[in-house]
């Protein structure tokens, strides 16, 4: 059933779903199809899939299958058309006196050129799409005398036609300047915002309204903050956390949905930062969110083996903002730490789990 929500504490007050499956049966008219989706093939990995957060990367080439990508240890398994040579491989990387070890990698689309991010402990480092070149490696600083929170980045999009967004370790927000060809990437800005690391970063996939900014990035504390970009970015409002990691987010037409460590996903007005719905969607912490652009429709997976598909919607008579329940896989016996979908439509999808040497496609 559709739930919505008008702000906690105010008039017609939010309230928390129960998960899926429980609670009174919906009335028929309104269910979704039972098997919307269904499960397609399996694409084998050289190695399995790291517990690490939105560990899944998709770029979909026009006319072309699309390509994955997963972190595993000190590596990053690309397969499919943009892997090496086209098929299945890992990205090399180059040597650092220290052992890399990857925390996300992400394809950025740019309007001239699509550019794959990965960051580490070490820093930012941007190749081709193929993974063949590395055009730019932004190292952090990292102290002689280690203290005892590490130094990594982590959080990756693609904003404003020309930027690439890094989140850090320290709260920091990196601001990349990307040309549209050649590898004179520059540092524009350092945004200090964020008191706690960086978790995920999202761009606008849909259309902002007015006042709404077009990025939004969070942080270990579930503390969000709204932003638009420009030559300058300049900050638009920030949501304070709850204590609760939020491990994903997305922005699609002014909704922020966010995913966070105790299973639910609450949905903000990005214009405003009230709170419009909140869902108690996974009974473990969400590892991954994702949004189509093209319809509305929401990915989620969780360390409870539960991949769930939903559908965001404006309700244009009200405006309230609404969230469908439409479909449910679980991949058994798997801590799921990725999940994609695979066109703009969220027609199909992946999902990959820690220690599962495969990508599932649906």
């Amino acid at each position: 059933p559709s739930i919505r929500a008008g702000g906690l504490g105010g008039k017609g007050g939010g309230f928390a779903s129960r998960p899926p499956g429980s609670g009174p049966t919906a009335a028929p008219a309104r269910r979704a199809p039972l098997r919307p989706y269904r499960r397609e093939r399996s694409l084998a990995l050289r190695s399995s899939s790291s517990a690490l957060y939105n560990n899944l990367a998709v770029l979909c080439p026009p006319a072309r299958p699309p390509a994955f990508g997963t972190v595993h240890g000190a590596s990053l398994s690309l397969l499919g058309s943009e892997g090496p040579r086209g098929g299945c491989g890992v990205l090399p990387v180059p040597p650092t006196p220290a052992p890399l070890r990857p925390s996300q990698a992400v394809w950025c689309k740019l309007p001239s050129r699509v550019l794959l991010v990965l960051t580490s402990q070490r820093g930012v480092q941007m190749y081709e799409a193929d993974g063949s070149t590395m055009v730019f490696w932004h190292a952090l600083d990292v102290p002689e005398h280690p203290a005892a929170h590490s130094v990594f980045a982590r959080g990756i999009a693609a904003a404003g036609g020309r930027f690439i967004c890094v989140g850090t370790s320290s709260g920091a927000l990196l601001v990349f300047d990307v040309p549209p060809k050649g590898s004179n990437v520059t540092l524009s800005e350092i945004l200090e915002q964020h008191r706690d690391p960086i978790t995920d970063i999202a761009a606008e996939q849909g259309q902002a309204p007015d006042g709404a900014g077009d990025l939004v990035t969070a942080d270990d504390a579930g503390t969000l903050c709204l932003w638009s970009t420009g030559e300058e970015f300049t900050l638009l409002g920030k949501i304070p956390g709850s204590g609760c990691t939020c491990s994903s987010v997305t922005l699609w037409n002014g909704i922020v949905a966010a995913g966070y460590g105790n299973g639910q996903i609450r949905l903000w007005e990005a214009g405003s930062g009230r709170i419009r719905a909140q869902v108690s969607a996974h009974a473990r912490w969400i590892y991954a969110l994702d949004l189509a652009p093209l319809t509305g429709k929401l990915l989620s997976g969780a360390e409870d083996s539960f991949v769930h598909v939903w559908q965001l919607s404006r309700n244009p008579d009200t405006d309230d903002i609404e969230i469908r329940h439409c479909h449910a896989e679980c991949v058994t016996d798997t801590q799921v730490c990725g999940a994609r979908f695979c066109d703009p439509a969220g027609d199909t999808f992946a999902v990959t789990g820690y220690d599962l040497s495969e990508i599932l496609c649906y």
